[in-house]
C-alpha cells in the first residue's frame, strides 16, 4: 500500500491541494464572491423577504464560485478514476448542471412573487457547493469497477 502511494506521489498532491482548493473556496466565500444570500440564509429566512442584490455581480459570483468547484472537483475525479472520457463527461455535466441551476435560481427569485426559499436554498447549494462531486465519486465508481 506504502509502495502504491508512493510509486503515485503526483497524483496524491493533486487530489490534496484540489481538496485544498475546496477547502478555501469554502473559508473565504464571504471575501471572494458576491453573495447576499450568504447571511439572508444564515439567519432564520422564513419569515424574511429576500435581500437586496445587483443582478449581475451575483450571476457572475455564481458562475465563477461554480467554475472554481468544477476545476477542483475535476481534478479530484482525475485523481481517482484517470480516464480522460470520464472527465469530458464529467465536464458536460458540470456545464449542464450550470445552465439548469442557474435557470432555476434566477426563475425563483425573478418570476416568483413569493418564492419558495427552501426551494431556493437547496438550488443555490447546488451552484456555491461541490455536491455534484459527492454524487459523480460513487456513481463513477460504479462505472469504474464494471468496466
Amino acid at each position: 500500500m506504502l509502495e502504491n502511494l508512493l510509486h503515485n506521489k503526483a497524483r496524491v498532491v493533486v487530489l490534496a491541494l484540489s481538496m485544498f482548493g475546496l477547502v478555501l473556496i469554502r473559508a473565504f466565500e464571504e471575501v471572494l464572491f458576491y453573495d447576499p444570500f450568504l447571511a439572508f440564509f444564515k439567519s432564520d429566512f422564513k419569515n424574511s423577504t429576500l435581500p437586496i442584490f445587483e443582478a449581475v455581480p451575483l450571476f457572475l459570483g455564481l458562475i465563477f464560485r461554480f467554475s472554481l468547484n468544477t476545476i477542483f472537483s475535476l481534478a479530484i475525479l482525475y485523481c481517482f478514476f484517470k480516464q480522460k472520457q470520464m472527465l469530458w463527461f464529467a465536464g458536460k455535466l458540470y456545464v449542464l448542471a450550470l445552465l439548469v441551476l442557474l435557470l432555476a435560481f434566477f426563475a425563483i427569485v425573478f418570476l416568483f412573487e413569493s418564492p419558495n426559499y427552501m426551494v431556493l436554498f437547496y438550488v443555490r447549494r447546488f451552484l456555491i457547493q461541490p455536491m455534484l462531486l459527492m454524487l459523480f465519486v460513487p456513481a463513477f465508481y460504479l462505472q469504474y469497477r464494471s468496466n
